[in-house]
């Protein structure tokens, strides 16, 4: 053995580093823990249509979180995977790609471990979401196209030597799907004691990618014969690209609906655990969310319209095969935050979007089954 190769002794124990990091990643940890122990069983809703006798309908409520949303949970399980990878230490900024809601959970997590926060978003992103980040503490820095947020995201993140959260990226992966009382674990457990207490389909819009992934990988871990049906809108890549099995395909057209529709297909998005797609006009998916906001008598916002429309497309199909059971979908958050749009008569009007025969439809068959679809892909 060379001098050099010879083993050197351990220095003093006085010269050991503090793990400041550590110590800081442990805190933060804790305070992530305890949000999740208050709030990740949500309430599941079981609403009653007179017009579907055959079928139960269930909603899991996700805008009672803290900050309102289905991203809450992404937002936390984002934080967790990035501090547990060194990823997020003391102080370090952070930098999402984010149309608003996940936004808006990020910018409250932020807050309570006293980091600082941007939100790279299109300028169409509601003015509600905007200002609920800006309360959190967080800065939103604007594009003029969707397709721009994810470099902008990651340029600012490397110009403050930060962390890119990268919702898209990691919401399939940050989130164990296994269980540790996971969305689907949650739903499941909820359903133990109803009369059909193993769904027939659960339907969730494609949005990053990550929940649906999440659901369908559960399903299929518990041997469960729970299908799962993602629901898609137009102007987004996702439906063609399921269809066609092309994952490069893009939609140059922004989204409507926020928080579903994206211009490409997410790495997030699992195809392989989804069983069917629907592709669901906006204005359908404006039209099922006025009509759920009617009979929940609380306003629910444009993703939640999509799930419900795609749901009654699902309960309809099944009446029309004779086959009862129970159908679940989520409630991803409130609708306060649409109503300069959505709930607005002037802005869809200036978007040329009539709700009206949609609406009609819906309410004629949760009040008597009868189901005359005027699209579904």
């Amino acid at each position: 053995m060379t001098e050099n190769a010879k083993c050197l002794p351990s220095p003093p124990l006085s010269e050991l580093p503090a793990c400041e990091d550590r110590e800081w990643s442990r805190m933060a940890i804790g305070i992530l823990q305890g949000d999740g122990r208050r709030s990740a069983d949500t309430h599941l809703v079981k609403p009653v249509f007179k017009g579907l006798r055959s079928i139960s309908i269930y909603l899991k409520d996700e805008s009672t979180h803290p900050t309102g949303s289905l991203k809450h949970r992404l937002a936390r399980s984002l934080f967790l995977y990035g501090i547990c990878n060194g990823k997020i230490r003391q102080g370090t900024t952070l930098v999402e790609a984010s149309s608003g809601s996940t936004a808006v959970s990020e910018a409250y997590f932020a807050h309570l471990l006293d980091l600082p926060f941007i939100a790279v978003m299109p300028h169409s992103t509601s003015r509600q979401k905007v200002d609920a980040i800006e309360r959190f503490g967080g800065r939103c820095h604007f594009v003029d196209s969707p397709a721009e947020v994810y470099t902008v995201a990651e340029r600012l993140a490397a110009e403050a030597g930060g962390h890119y959260l990268d919702q898209f990226t990691f919401a399939e992966r940050a989130t164990d799907w296994r269980g540790n009382n996971n969305i689907a674990e949650s739903i499941f457990e909820q359903m133990k004691a109803e009369v059909h207490p193993e769904p027939e389909w659960v339907v969730m819009n494609a949005g990053t990618g990550g929940t649906s992934a999440t659901i369908g990988r559960y399903i299929r871990y518990r041997n469960l014969s729970t299908r799962l049906c993602v629901v898609d809108v137009e102007h987004s890549a996702f439906y063609a690209s399921y269809a066609s099995g092309d994952r490069n395909v893009t939609c140059s057209t922004p989204s409507r609906i926020e928080g579903v529709g994206r211009p490409r297909v997410e790495p997030s998005f699992i195809p392989g655990v989804i069983d069917h797609m629907i592709k669901i006009p906006d204005a359908a998916s404006i039209a099922a969310m006025h009509v759920l906001s009617d009979r929940l008598f609380r306003r629910v916002g444009g993703s939640t319209g999509t799930n419900f429309y795609g749901l009654c497309w699902i309960a309809a199909s099944m009446m029309r095969k004779g086959r009862e059971g129970s159908l679940v979908s989520l409630i991803c958050d409130n609708g306060d935050r649409y109503a300069a749009t959505y709930y607005n008569p002037d802005w869809l009007e200036n978007n040329r979007i009539d709700i009206r025969p949609h609406r009609e439809m819906l309410e004629t068959f949760i009040d008597t089954g009868e189901f005359r679809a005027i699209h579904a892909a």
